[in-house]
């Protein structure tokens, strides 16, 4: 049964790429260079730091998941071509449990 299935997503991607289209879903498409992490000495510190190795400029902040606090967002920061940074969000409140995850939210200048 699980041969049948590899067999049946493999003819899919081969029938979405023969068709032009990419089998790769958009929203893994991403245009900066970025890692993401919580700061070493601080589990409610999530950073986001990026360069842009494209053309054009962008701008992202970090998008951090806070556990049982409210999510939070970073400043936005703007990058030319070829640039460099970082954006941060801080977990507060008494009911963090601290940083579960860092994403990424780029949009184009």
């Amino acid at each position: 049964m699980f041969k049948a299935m590899r067999v049946a997503a493999a003819a899919g991607s081969f029938a979405l790429l023969a068709a032009g289209l990419s089998a790769q879903p958009a929203a893994a498409a991403t245009h900066l260079r970025c890692d993401t992490f919580v700061h070493a000495q601080d589990n409610d510190l999530g950073i986001a730091s990026c360069t842009n190795p494209t053309g054009q400029t962008w701008r992202f902040r970090a998008v951090v998941v806070c556990g049982l606090a409210p999510d939070v967002v970073g400043e936005w920061v703007t990058l030319q071509p070829g640039a460099y940074g970082e954006s941060q969000g801080y977990c507060g409140g008494i009911f963090t449990s601290g940083v579960g995850a860092v994403g990424v939210d780029e949009r184009l200048v």
